[in-house]
């Protein structure tokens, strides 16, 4: 198996990075830190270091300076479950799921996998079962269906569901298929443009405009990571919109919030005007969904030339699966890992992965990409997209091998994470919240903003410097 040092060096060197830069580099720690059969602290530590040493790349451009970035396994780990440690007040989070989410055995004794913690995914797959909105009865409800065919209208329903394949049956698909000739994340150039010089600061990121149109995980990690290296990340998200409140105050940390309604006219300039003034745009809407309103990877780049892009999708964004809504749990579910995680505990039916791997091991890869991106934007000037998904993050997981005595491992229990913890004041009182794993000798990280509750801020930029 390859080393979390030699995993690291793959992605940069695939990436454009210079392997030089690999020497600056320190890694600690060792596999096993979890009970789990795949290797997820390698992923933890690779991706948050990759990310780390984009925004040491990015400071020596900047300044001519040079510094070291040092990534502990077990603090990578810690990262990559932040919103469990969370703690606002002392309190740990409410309940994570909606009571109707979860595992259910289908007729052809399949199991599938509803994500109903948005209010709408919910009411759609009651709607495709003809049931009441609660566990009972949706369960008596799937002895009617065989999986397949309950995912398949549940998905055209719009709900967001998965039922459980092997490894095997999941490379069998035609979706499979097409991912395995992608690349972990590709950044494309779409268009010509002027490099753009880098804005007065003494932070890596200082002066950089990060629109972030995500919710859940893997995107506003993104945004959370290009903040903590100094970014002014303005989340925009709308009035109507759900979300989950615990995971928006840990990944709201160095942000700024307003809300656009996109529906509207005006909303929609309103974002053309955010945009113009933004150097990088992340956004986690299904393929196709922005381009429907105007604001696609060709649409940015015209309307500010020289933009970085950045995309997220469940399944990629080629492909019969690739307009397909989901998340980290469902695309665990639908690929392989559920399944064999469960026959490596010795347990009957599904057993996710011990983190959100594939969303936060994504969420470092968005920001490692634009981050990327954006140098070579400096250098070489030009429009960029950069293209990542859960999915392809999956496979690379998959890839990188299996621990035999994994789930030897005990979970890691409160004192092994304190010394990652730290306290900081938000608007929703003060937090307990995991620390930036990537350390940065010249320029550490720190969130110079505290989260605060969506729709806080004007949907304008800062001042620059």
């Amino acid at each position: 198996m390859q080393s979390p040092r030699a995993i690291l060096s793959e992605i940069w060197t695939s990436s454009g990075g210079d392997a030089s830069a690999l020497d600056a580099v320190k890694l600690t720690g060792e596999e096993p830190q979890l009970p789990s059969s795949f290797r997820v602290a390698a992923a933890a530590q690779a991706s948050i270091a990759a990310a780390g040493l984009a925004a040491a790349q990015i400071w020596q451009l900047r300044s001519g300076q040079w510094q070291d970035v040092a990534v502990d396994m077990r603090h990578a780990v810690v990262e990559c479950r932040s919103e469990r440690y969370l703690r606002v007040d002392g309190k740990p989070p409410g309940p994570a799921w909606d009571p109707t989410a979860g595992i259910y055995k289908t007729r052809d004794d399949r199991f599938v996998r509803l994500h109903t913690n948005f209010r709408h995914h919910r009411a759609a797959v009651c709607k495709v079962l003809n049931c009441k909105p609660e566990r009972p009865a949706i369960q008596a409800a799937l002895t009617q269906w065989d999986g397949e065919a309950f995912e398949t209208a549940a998905y055209a329903g719009g709900g967001v569901v998965a039922m459980m394949r092997s490894h095997e049956q999941w490379s069998d698909l035609p979706q499979a298929k097409t991912l395995s000739g992608l690349p972990l994340l590709s950044i494309e150039k779409i268009g010509e443009a002027a490099p753009k010089p880098w804005p007065e600061g003494e932070r890596p990121l200082a002066g950089l405009r990060v629109l972030d149109l995500s919710r859940v995980i893997a995107g506003p990690v993104a945004g959370r990571t290009l903040a903590v290296h100094g970014a002014d990340v303005l989340l925009i998200s709308g009035p109507d919109l759900p979300a989950i409140d615990w995971l928006t105050i840990d990944t709201g940390r160095g942000k700024l919030t307003g809300f656009v309604e996109l529906k509207s006219e005006a909303g929609r300039a309103r974002l053309r005007d955010l945009l113009a003034g933004a150097d990088i745009f992340s956004q986690g809407y299904r393929p196709g969904a922005l381009a429907a309103l105007g604001f696609s990877p060709q649409d940015a780049a015209s309307i500010n030339p020289g933009i970085v892009y950045v995309s997220l999708s469940a399944y990629g964004h080629t492909g019969p699966w690739a307009e397909r809504r989901g998340f980290d749990s469902l695309v665990q579910t639908a690929t392989g890992f559920n399944h064999a995680e469960g026959q490596a505990a010795g347990v009957e039916g599904p057993k996710e992965l011990p983190a959100q791997t594939l969303d936060h091991a994504t969420g470092y890869l968005m920001a490692f990409g634009a981050m990327m991106a954006k140098a070579r934007q400096s250098r070489e000037g030009g429009s960029w997209h950069v293209r990542v998904s859960l999915a392809q993050t999956g496979r690379w997981l998959w890839n990188l091998g299996r621990v035999a005595d994994g789930f030897a491992t005990e979970d890691f229990r409160g004192e092994t994470v304190k010394p990652f913890i730290e306290e900081i004041p938000s608007g929703f009182g003060p937090l307990g919240a995991v620390r930036h794993a990537a350390i940065l000798s010249k320029t550490p990280g720190f969130w110079a903003r505290p989260a605060m509750r969506l729709g806080s801020h004007a949907p304008q930029w800062p001042a620059r410097g």
